[in-house]
């Protein structure tokens, strides 16, 4: 159980104090439970949806966002924005990209993505909540945070004393691969074709992100993890979106 509240502790802001701390096999273990911790903030969001019913969508869409970024912390958001940074300024420079992830400073282009990311978010939660939106704000999370554990399982970490070190080094590959497992099922199985579109979307998308993290930095950092979960959240929705217009 402490496993889980550790995960619960590094991707959210709910107050969850764990003591003492933790060392790498319980923060590698911790990161089975990051799925869990996705359909935690699924539920959470659709509960926050129920609670709003027969308003405008568009204003729904813009508190579900809110509600979104402050349950989460913008942890994830940061990564994107370092990542892009990194991405645009290197040059293909991997030590430099690596030095740019480190500067707290956003550019232009980190503040363009963001803002592009969060403007497909909002369209695309405007057009779910005209239906059945539920699925999709179950689905989103818990496919973002599923990639975070497929990316550590399958993808050197660069940064030995990064913040995602720990769990890199301490994840035990077997229960994570049945997670994995178990959570595509779900997906498949229980969200139907839309469901099985947003999972193919999610795979497409770590797919492509892990082919350009190994071939720009070698490997994962913190931030590519961050903004890979974003993204695939990013795509579920659009995807999802694209289906239920």
């Amino acid at each position: 159980m402490r496993a889980f509240w550790l995960a619960l502790q590094f991707l959210t802001r709910l107050p969850v104090p764990v003591q003492p701390p933790p060392g790498p096999d319980e923060l590698g273990r911790s990161v089975v439970h990051y799925p869990l911790v996705g359909l935690l903030l699924g539920a959470l969001l659709a509960g926050s949806s129920a609670l709003l019913p027969d308003r405008d969508p568009i204003l729904v869409a813009a508190l579900l966002l809110a509600v979104w970024a402050l349950l989460t912390g913008g942890l994830h958001l940061d990564g994107l924005a370092d990542s892009i940074d990194a991405w645009v300024g290197s040059h293909g420079d991997r030590e430099r990209a690596l030095a740019i992830m480190k500067d707290p400073r956003s550019g232009p282009a980190a503040v363009a993505g963001v803002t592009v990311v969060l403007l497909l978010k909002f369209a695309a939660l405007s057009v779910l909540l005209r239906t059945e939106a539920w699925p999709a704000l179950v689905i989103a999370p818990l496919l973002g945070r599923s990639a975070l554990v497929l990316i550590l399982l399958s993808t050197p970490y660069v940064r030995p004393q990064g913040l995602g070190a720990g769990q890199a080094a301490g994840l035990p590959a077997a229960p994570a691969r049945l997670v994995l497992i178990g959570v595509a099922g779900l997906v498949a199985w229980g969200g139907g074709l839309p469901g099985a579109a947003a999972l193919a979307a999610a795979v497409v998308v770590v797919y492509l992100l892990r082919r350009m993290m190994l071939a720009r930095l070698g490997g994962t950092t913190g931030d590519t993890l961050g903004a890979s979960c974003e993204l695939v959240e990013t795509a579920v929705l659009v995807v999802m979106a694209l289906i239920a217009g």
